[in-house]
């Protein structure tokens, strides 16, 4: 099998499983594009088997620390042990992410469930190349009425392939609705802007609506509403959620029809709107999209967090909440807290931690790999103002 030597000093070394240029010492046995590779130290011990591209900054990807190949006794196997896992955890195992990459030890392969459907991506070449050994492990486990490989995210073109949407098994499901948290979604895995529901998010919205009864709620970026309908679920006195996208705007008033909730959803640019917004609310929640997808941009990102921190911030009076988060893994934990904690020194307001929320279980994190832990957020509220 052609192979890399990892130089000294290799993040590999100290427990992650990726392999940079940089930290190659020589190749051997030309492999190609999609290979699977063995990788050895510079001493000729074996470091375990690696799927290679060299046109991606990380050049491998080690998925086992013995030779193996990917077959696919090798997808169902693993794919298997991911649906063992989520079982464990207590989390329906028909509404939740089956495979997370790294942390399922399947580099580059995310599976969302959604109930008889599958939504499967393909983010590295290797995993791209062997597509239809993913859907036959997946017909073989699961048995489901469709699969669709929605590849239309932009990280695809760090490893030179191109981006689109297409039928892997099945045919197109069309819209239908999935039950999360007592509430129904319509979701639209092949023709949908996005799937219609953040799995990730599932845990928190829960923890954050807990705390919503009676209160006067606002949903900033609401997407498909899910905050926005979990706080009215849970006998908030009035829910207003804001979205610049009319088609996010519309599928959040179509899912709040769905089960009978009253909310105002205002189509707006959230900065404009929090700028001039009144202050009549107790409980504002703040869920952007990532405004960072790299280090270059990360301060750009860390201004507009503290921008949106700040107007949020100056709209809540004592004993307000503010619940903020962030799904970039550039922009960490003590990062993204120290950003509100200068908002609150501007806004002359003291914060109170409530609770810290992540990622939901089914998006497990690999602690050598922190890039595998991307979402974070805090629940604070306002004890003092001055």
């Amino acid at each position: 099998m052609a192979g890399l030597i990892i130089a000294p000093r290799a993040r590999i070394f100290h427990g992650h499983e990726w392999v940079y240029a940089t930290e190659i010492r020589k190749t051997f046995g030309d492999p190609q594009p999609g290979d699977v590779v063995t990788l050895k130290d510079f001493r000729d011990r074996p470091l375990g088997s690696a799927i290679y591209n060299p046109q991606s900054q990380i050049v491998a990807r080690r998925f086992s620390r013995r030779r193996q190949d990917l077959d696919l006794d090798f997808f169902t196997r693993r794919i298997r042990q991911a649906i063992e896992y989520r079982e464990r955890k207590e989390i329906d195992p028909r509404l939740c992410r089956l495979v997370w990459s790294e942390s399922d030890g399947i580099p580059g392969l995310i599976i969302d469930r959604y109930g008889d459907h599958l939504s499967v991506q393909t983010l590295t070449l290797a995993m791209d190349l062997r597509k239809e050994l993913i859907r036959d492990a997946l017909v073989g486990l699961l048995n489901p009425k469709s699969i669709v490989l929605r590849n239309d995210s932009p990280s695809r073109r760090a490893e030179g392939m191109e981006t689109g949407i297409e039928l892997l098994h099945g045919e197109n499901p069309g819209s239908f609705v999935v039950r999360a948290n007592d509430l129904d979604f319509e979701v639209d895995l092949f023709d949908g802007q996005k799937t219609g529901l953040y799995l990730d998010q599932l845990q928190s919205h829960a923890e954050v609506a807990k705390l919503a009864k009676g209160k006067r709620v606002l949903d900033c970026f609401t997407n498909q509403g899910g905050f926005a309908l979990a706080c009215a679920k849970a006998g908030a006195a009035k829910v207003t959620a804001v979205d610049v996208s009319a088609a996010a705007c519309e599928a959040a008033r179509h899912n709040a029809k769905l089960n009978g909730l009253d909310i105002d959803v205002i189509e707006h640019n959230v900065f404009d709107f929090l700028k001039h917004a009144a202050p009549e609310y107790d409980l504002i929640i703040l869920d952007p999209p990532s405004f960072t997808r790299n280090k270059k941009t990360l301060m750009d990102a860390m201004r507009g967090y503290k921008e949106i921190h700040l107007r949020s911030l100056k709209l809540l009076e004592k004993g307000g909440i503010l619940s903020t988060f962030c799904c970039s893994y550039h922009a960490s934990r003590e990062l993204f807290l120290e950003n509100m904690a200068d908002a609150s020194v501007d806004a002359k307001k003291s914060l109170r931690l409530m609770q810290e929320h992540s990622q939901r279980a089914d998006h497990p994190i690999l602690i050598t790999i922190p890039e595998t832990g991307y979402l974070k957020g805090f629940t604070v509220e306002v004890i003092a103002t001055r």
